[in-house]
């Protein structure tokens, strides 16, 4: 790691110093990701001390932010892992979490990716389906070994988030009704090559309201009973991630109210709760630096052209997405509404609509906020652009965590099929 100095200057959101930020855009350049480890094992701590004297296995959400560093860190920190691919899984055993704290979800697994899993020896395989089901018995049975398994029960509750990260309406395609679960947990009860041991539920992403995971944790509290009542040992509650952060102005959940909705839920269960926050704990802890290209005026309408664009961090076009947006170079003048795009060839390649700036030259650096969580791990090589580099910042010193990939790294699948057809 290199030592930078932090002179007493104010910071921005997640105590990240100006002269930094500044320090790696010049020796890192731009477009960058940077991560401060410091706020990530704060954050981590926060949702921990929250369930503090019950039994609980906090795994960290890999989907939001799978770099092997990030994933090290919490690794340090005794966190487990939610996973959505095989790739996940591996990310996460070599970053240091053991097999036995990993859980695999996911609507969409295929026969290798459950067979490895499996082999693994990872905690459970959450269940989506019936098919999904009979098809772990049928790759345990072949493997003559036991599948630890959990479903996923969809409550039917609205999440009151963005469509496209509600999860637990009937309308979306993860979980299953809590009927269909029920008579799917007795057949895995039976089953010689299936143990259920677990529950699952996970209603959206980024909520902000804590009323519907309470009416989701009631719900699926009352169908362990009924299990626990059929002698089916149901050794864990998985409540899922989805706990929003400031972007904005949200008001968001607290973490020991959080807690405390679901032991009210959970009285008289001796449970050991499973928690999958992702977003919670990188989201503000990551900021995205982009350089200015140009500005432009165009019939009154102001745009400020940089460096980083939709495929760095498409949140903002995907969603409609807020960040805050930060210059990190003094500027005079009074500020103006601009928006802030790339290069990319699309009109939808923003990262920034309507956002107060001061006048901006070439060469200045903006912060864009609340990066950590689906920024890099949403990004794309479209138009051919390489993807970023990344760092960590962690007590005044910073370290690359990821270089900047190549066109070669680009073309390296590629360049030697080229061929006449």
């Amino acid at each position: 790691m290199k030592n930078i100095l932090t002179p007493n200057i104010p910071t921005l959101q997640g105590n990240f110093d100006k002269n930094i930020l500044l320090q790696i855009a010049k020796e890192y350049q731009t477009p960058i990701f940077a991560y401060d480890f410091d706020k990530i094992e704060e954050y981590y701590h926060q949702f921990k001390s929250a369930f503090s004297g019950r039994k609980t296995l906090i795994c960290y959400a890999l989907k939001a932010n799978s770099n092997l560093s990030v994933v090290k860190k919490l690794a340090s920190l005794e966190s487990g892992a939610d996973c959505v691919s095989l790739g996940e899984i591996k990310r996460a055993i070599l970053a240091g979490i053991p097999p036995y704290k990993i859980i695999y979800s996911g609507v969409g697994k295929q026969e290798e990716e459950i067979k490895e899993a499996i082999k693994l020896g990872i905690l459970f395989i959450n269940i989506e389906s019936k098919a999904e089901l009979f098809k772990v018995e049928s790759i345990a049975k072949s493997l003559n070994t036991k599948a630890r398994i959990s479903i996923r029960v969809n409550p039917d509750i609205d999440p009151q988030t963005h469509p496209y990260i509600s999860t637990g309406l009937k309308e979306n395609k993860f979980g299953i009704e809590i009927q269909e679960a029920k008579s799917l947990y007795l057949h895995a009860h039976k089953s010689e090559f299936l143990e259920p041991i677990g529950i699952h539920f996970h209603i959206g992403s980024q909520l902000t309201k804590l009323q519907p995971i309470y009416e989701s944790a009631q719900k699926i509290a009352k169908l362990v009973h009924s299990l626990l009542a059929l002698k089916i040992d149901i050794k864990f509650f998985d409540i899922g991630g989805g706990l929003g952060i400031t972007y904005s102005d949200e008001t968001t959940i607290n973490p020991y109210d959080y807690a405390q909705s679901i032991l009210e839920c959970l009285r008289g269960l001796d449970l050991t709760i499973i928690c999958e926050p992702g977003r919670f704990i990188i989201g503000n802890a990551g900021v995205f630096l982009v350089k200015v290209l140009y500005e432009k005026i165009s019939q009154n309408k102001r745009f400020v052209i940089v460096d980083g664009a939709m495929n760095d961090l498409i949140r903002p076009s995907l969603y409609n997405a807020y960040h805050q947006i930060i210059p990190l170079t003094q500027s005079q003048g009074e500020k103006s509404p601009a928006d802030i795009v790339g290069p990319i060839c699309e009109s939808g390649d923003y990262l920034g609509k309507n956002i107060e700036l001061p006048p901006l030259k070439e060469g200045d650096v903006l912060a864009i906020l609340s990066s950590g969580a689906y920024g890099f791990s949403m990004s794309s090589n479209y138009n051919t652009r390489p993807r970023c580099a990344e760092v960590a910042i962690s007590q005044g010193k910073i370290k690359l965590i990821r270089k900047r990939e190549t066109f070669e790294d680009l073309i390296a699948l590629e360049k030697d099929l080229m061929g006449d057809f």
